[in-house]
């Protein structure tokens, strides 16, 4: 019998998926405090399997994560999409690909 050691956050259907492949799996329910703890370090995961395989299902991935984050951190996800736009329309977004250079004060 061979067992392979995980200690992260996974998707709410993962452990079902393992079970339905013949594999057994345990998990444990987080505490609110250790949840937060892990879907930030998720995000780090995330983004570094984005920077590795840059393709759309790990920005998919990426943007399920920024979703759990607000909802953890008690947002609804009309706030976050909301607070964005505010964003946008103040600042701007990256369609112009603008790269700053430097700044003269004067």
């Amino acid at each position: 019998m061979r067992v392979k050691k995980y200690h992260k956050l996974v998707l709410d259907k993962i452990p079902e998926i393992i079970e339905l492949s013949g594999k057994t799996c345990a998990t444990e329910i987080l505490s609110d405090e250790d949840y937060l703890r892990m879907v930030d370090a998720k995000l780090d995961e995330e983004m570094a399997e984005y920077h590795k395989d840059q393709n759309i299902e790990e920005l998919a991935d990426l943007i399920e994560v920024i979703y759990a984050a607000a909802k953890a951190r008690g947002y609804t996800l009309e706030q976050l999409e909301t607070v964005r736009t505010e964003k946008a329309a103040k600042r701007g977004a990256f369609e112009k690909k603008f790269l700053l250079k430097e700044v003269i004060e004067k």
